[in-house]
């Protein structure tokens, strides 16, 4: 069991407060979702539960971590460079657990796993293999060390639809407590039964959180039915106020005429004034209390707001794309064979497929195509953002094409929207997080009028309270998107289009039901 008591995280860069007083337990069948808008310091939180020495550089906590001596098995959100280079078996030898683990006993993990038999012990390069199979991988050497709980950030991330099934079934059977981080809200509704939401409130200057005892689908529903009655129980106190103090200076008002034109020969009634203006000054003091006690207007982390203006359309018989391919590469390996795919129009287009099929090469290679056209305006959302960013610029300085004062004024109020603070519009874009990159990204499309959307993961990087947001408004797009997306919510609200990547071409899938 995890234990953590009146735990609070500063960030040393801004002394910027990410957690304050926070206060759980982990323990039983607990599969926790930690989640929360992006750059509100989950990872960095899951990091310090785990081990302190991970996040020393850049924060500074008070507080207790109470683990019991429990094994904590830590899945990273990414490798690192010298992680990757490894070969399979050298980054299994890296855990000294390898070696204590029977033949049979490494089997069964990769069974469990629904990995063939001898896949640790394979020569081939961690780099190389699939989304999927990194992270299954990783969770293979994390098994091996038989932990007491799990602590897994953004494990779903570059996993292929089958994958992400047999994920949640390994969450929901482990045997062991789960913490995890998501973005992903079908994974989120399917496996969690502890909801710690995290957030940054007054424009990022207060830290909130809450721990429930729920699923997620339950915890977003109730949350909103609070806040909504909230919200009614606190207007109407307000306007029931407004009316008392409206009374209230009526009142003030004739006794201060009173006091004004009465005579000085009417001692009496002097002496009855002031016990009304005396009466008077209690009930304004007793007004001011109530108005202290008053129930609060919610303050929530809103999620973001940005739209598309008429501008982003396309005809509907326009000809968009007619794109094909004798033969996908990957170097010299061969991905996939006799590709064909053809946009009329307003269409939504999601392709699917396996991890390692060429699905990101594919949409690369449409986007060289079409950087050319003049009769449509492109815009090509990489799944590293570092190919369409400059990481030294400010996000205003992106954005702006004159650089003028009014043009900057702009951009910072648009900025503002998406929930940058002033000192985050001033930050170097390489210092942000996956999640304010692509709000950026967003916010260029939406600024440049751009008609046709080439989008590699486009929700990969939002929180799940962000993401309805974010399909909202690309389902209501007018103009063309193709997309590559694993996130079932996005194909299933904003995809009119599906079409898997098979080695055969791409296959339109009818009736999907995922």
């Amino acid at each position: 069991m995890l234990q953590v008591k009146n735990l609070t995280i500063t960030h040393r860069g801004d002394d910027r407060e990410l957690l304050s007083d926070f206060s759980m337990v982990l323990g039983g069948g607990d599969k926790a979702a930690l989640i929360g808008e992006e750059g509100n310091g989950k990872s960095t939180l899951l990091k310090l539960l785990y081990d302190e020495t991970l996040v020393d550089d850049y924060v500074e906590y008070t507080g207790e971590i109470i683990r019991n001596g429990a094994r904590i098995g830590y899945l990273a959100q990414e490798l690192t460079k010298e992680e990757r280079a490894l070969g399979i078996y050298e980054f299994c030898a890296k855990s000294p657990a390898f070696y204590d683990v029977t033949p049979k006993e490494l089997a069964a993990i990769a069974a469990r796993l629904r990995l063939s038999s001898d896949f640790f012990y394979g020569e081939g390069a961690v780099e190389r293999l699939s989304g999927g199979e990194k992270v299954k991988l990783q969770l293979g050497r994390i098994l091996m060390e038989q932990p007491d709980m799990l602590f897994l950030d953004e494990p779903s991330n570059d996993i292929d639809l089958e994958t992400l099934a047999w994920l949640e079934k390994f969450i929901r059977e482990a045997r062991v407590p789960v913490l995890f981080i998501s973005h992903d809200e079908t994974l989120l509704e399917r496996t969690a039964n502890k909801i710690i939401h995290i957030e940054q409130i007054r424009r990022k200057t207060k830290s909130r959180y809450t721990v429930a005892a729920m699923g997620y689908k339950d915890y977003v529903n109730r949350r909103a039915s609070s806040l909504e009655h909230q919200e009614q129980v606190a207007r109407k106190e307000r306007s029931d106020y407004e009316k008392q103090q409206e009374r209230f200076r009526q009142i003030q008002q004739k006794v201060e005429h009173q006091q004004n034109a009465i005579s000085r020969q009417d001692p009496h009634g002097g002496r009855l004034l002031k016990k009304k203006m005396h009466a008077v000054k209690s009930l304004e003091r007793r007004f001011d209390k109530e108005y202290e006690t008053m129930t609060e207007l919610p303050e929530t982390e809103d999620a973001i707001y940005i739209r598309f203006g008429e501008e982003h359309t396309i005809p509907n018989g326009k000809r968009v794309l007619d794109f094909s391919l004798p033969v996908l590469r990957a170097g010299e390996r061969v991905l996939a064979e006799q590709i064909h795919l053809s946009v009329i129009g307003p269409e939504h287009i999601c392709i699917v497929g396996k991890n390692g099929m060429g699905k990101t090469t594919l949409l690369r290679q449409i986007a060289e195509t079409m950087q050319e056209r003049r009769d449509v305006h492109v815009f090509y959302m990489p799944q590293n953002y570092e190919d369409a960013l400059p990481m030294k610029q400010t996000p205003v300085d992106y954005l702006a094409e004159r650089g003028d004062k009014e043009e900057c004024s702009r951009i910072r109020t648009y900025l503002g929207s998406m929930k940058y603070t002033a000192d985050e519009m001033g930050h170097a874009i390489r210092e942000l997080s996956g999640g304010q990159k692509a709000k950026l990204l967003l916010l260029k499309i939406s600024m440049e009028g751009c008609d046709v959307l080439l989008l590699d993961e486009p929700t990969r990087n939002f929180s799940p309270l962000s993401n309805p947001v974010i399909r909202s408004m690309l389902r209501d797009f007018g103009g063309a998107i193709i997309s590559v997306s694993h996130d079932r919510k996005y194909i299933s609200e904003v995809a009119e289009t599906v079409y898997e990547l098979t080695a055969e071409g791409l296959v339109k899938k009818e009736n999907v039901n995922w």
